[in-house]
């Protein structure tokens, strides 16, 4: 695998650890504030802060040192490069016509809301 792939894959990894140890911190506070079991077991520091820590490097390491997903993580970034991305004047063209036309769809919902409305009113009365 090309050098420049390695540290695409290891920066990947180590964001995908910090975003589940994240996550676990998260799922530990929300948890503690709702089942008493867990939270006397987070008064321990151990559990609130070296659990997600231990959840976040054991993903890490399995993630940078398994084969079959080092390989898989290559094969990726490899068709990520192949990517023709468009330009800056193409990507600002495609918005302004997404923009106007969520504009143009949400005029067209809200008079047909208006006139079903008034045409509900009108056979209530």
């Amino acid at each position: 695998m090309e050098k420049t792939n390695s540290k695409i894959l290891t920066l990947s990894f180590s964001i995908a650890a910090m975003l589940v140890g994240l996550t676990v911190h998260l799922l530990i506070k929300a948890f503690a504030g709702a089942f008493g079991v867990v939270a006397r077991a987070a008064d321990s520091d151990m559990v609130r802060h070296g659990l997600p820590v231990f959840t976040a490097i054991l993903l890490f390491a399995f993630l940078q040192f398994n084969p079959r997903v080092l390989s898989w993580g290559g094969l990726v970034v490899a068709e990520i490069r192949k990517v023709v991305w468009p330009s800056r004047k193409d990507t600002t063209a495609m918005t302004i016509v997404c923009v106007f036309m969520v504009l143009i769809s949400s005029v067209i919902i809200s008079l047909f809301d208006v006139i079903s409305g008034f045409f509900i009113n009108y056979l209530m009365k």
